[in-house]
């Protein structure tokens, strides 16, 4: 992610998002990584033997009027970030659709949701003449390939905008 990225605060105001790989310490932290008090800075590993390196940490920088926030965070607890604004923005887009959509086969495209009780997601739909093969993705990360007719109706619980 990288400075170009601008989310808004509560009043509507832009900031901009910089995301960097790196060691990252607490500006009240001294050049030994220590506190004010002496011990461990906050958020940061305390070397494992004299000379260890610290171990990576995930840079974000937001940069509202109001001055700068800078957070830092272990490569798993950004996974764990990534995959809940993900979830979140996928209940987002499932909230604003409203109804489900019903188009052919031959105008599936990569990102499209089947309506259903278990989630399907379309990563790929290839046309052969007549058929159209979708390759559908579960929730729980197993593919498999299907054939349809062309104009076979299928029922969609999301669409994103775009093309194929």
């Amino acid at each position: 992610m990288g400075s170009g990225t601008v989310i808004t605060d509560t009043d509507g105001r832009r900031v901009p998002i910089t995301v960097t790989v790196g060691e990252h310490r607490p500006a009240t932290s001294g050049a030994d990584g220590s506190a004010p008090d002496g011990g461990p800075a906050a958020g940061v590993n305390p070397a494992p033997g004299a000379g260890s390196a610290p171990a990576p940490r995930i840079g974000i920088r937001l940069t509202p009027p109001t001055g700068e926030l800078v957070w830092s965070c272990s490569p798993e607890a950004a996974r764990e970030l990534a995959a809940a604004l993900v979830r979140a923005a996928e209940e987002a887009e499932n909230a604003a659709t409203g109804r489900p959509v019903t188009v052919e086969a031959g105008e599936l495209r990569r990102g499209d949701v089947r309506d259903g009780d278990r989630a399907m997601t379309v990563e790929s739909a290839r046309t052969d003449g007549s058929t159209v093969h979708v390759t559908w993705k579960s929730g729980a990360g197993r593919s498999w390939t299907q054939a349809y007719a062309a104009d076979a109706a299928i029922t969609l619980k999301r669409r994103l905008p775009g093309s194929r």
